[in-house]
């Protein structure tokens, strides 16, 4: 008895594909189908959602957060919810913010508070950086420097400021050094971090191509550790303002510090808070030249920036 195959249909075979292959639909998932005039299909590609989100300009994302708040400090303002003993209006701050800059008073005081912490971050970073690269870089110095920093770290700065008046004064000198305090031990140990964690490979290749003890160091330790320097650059820029907010606060005479304080007695919210916007905007200020420092160094090193 002889069984006879019937031999297969093209077309069933090719509506079994596109019924049940997952290719097809995968296909289908990624390109959308648009007919011409003429009844031929004409495949046109669907644009990714990291397309469609960067039709929004990244700068309204990021600022639309703020004005978000802004509007609602208004609007709580504008209706009696939030008094003006309590926090006065945007309005209002805006307009003392234009007569201290008027006057020339709120300028002044900028000009000082920076040049402190100008001052201090330079001697912290300098203080920092040899400490971090003499215990990074030799053991016997890790064993002289790297106890006597972490206890050190563990004391709060703001504690030490009767202590600086006692030895400083009351000039620029206590202020300066707790500006000086606060940013040297963070960048102690991202430097110190960074070193030690370069890896030892890297170290073994260069000293088979011939390194000396100096080109490792000027060509390999220090560029592996730098993405911590800097790290630890912008970390040590907001313990500056933070510590500056602190040291405005003894017997100063000048500064945006001094402004506060006076605020202060006089119960001018307003005020107070033009003060505390500056801070933030110097801040953020520092911040992005630090970034951007950070951006130019680091070109070598790929970093994912978010989808």
């Amino acid at each position: 008895m002889s069984i006879s195959h019937a031999p297969p249909d093209p077309v069933s075979d090719i509506s079994g594909i596109s019924n049940s292959d997952p290719s097809a639909e995968t296909v289908d998932d990624d390109l959308s189908t648009a007919t011409r005039s003429g009844g031929e299909p004409d495949l046109v590609p669907i644009v990714p959602a990291s397309a469609r989100r960067a039709r929004v300009p990244r700068w309204l994302r990021r600022t639309s957060g703020p004005l978000v708040l802004l509007a609602l400090w208004q609007l709580l303002s504008s209706t009696g919810t939030l008094s003006a003993d309590i926090l006065a209006a945007p309005g209002t701050i805006a307009g003392v913010g234009r007569d201290l800059l008027a006057d020339g008073s709120l300028t002044s005081a900028m000009g000082v508070s920076l040049q402190r912490v100008a001052v201090g971050m330079l001697i912290g970073t300098l203080v920092g950086t040899s400490l971090a690269l003499i215990s990074g870089l030799f053991r016997v110095g890790e064993d002289l420097v790297d106890a006597s920093v972490q206890m050190l770290r563990t004391v709060p700065f703001v504690g030490l400021i009767p202590l600086f008046i006692i030895w400083f004064g009351i000039g620029e000198a206590p202020k300066v050094a707790i500006i000086t305090l606060g940013v040297s031990f963070p960048l102690y140990l991202n430097v110190y971090a960074g070193i030690r964690g370069v890896d030892s490979q890297l170290i073994e290749a260069g000293e088979s191509l011939g390194l000396s003890r100096w080109g490792l160091v000027r060509h390999v330790i220090l560029p592996g550790a730098l993405p911590g320097a800097m790290t630890g650059l912008r970390y040590s820029l907001g313990i500056a303002w933070l510590a500056l907010v602190f040291a405005e606060q003894i017997n100063a005479d000048s500064g945006i510090g001094f402004l506060m304080v006076q605020a202060r007695d006089f119960l001018r919210t307003d005020v107070i808070v033009v003060c505390l916007i500056v801070y933030a905007f110097l801040g953020l200020i520092a911040d992005f030249i630090v970034r951007t420092l950070e951006r130019l160094l680091l070109q070598w090193r790929p970093t994912f920036t978010g989808r």
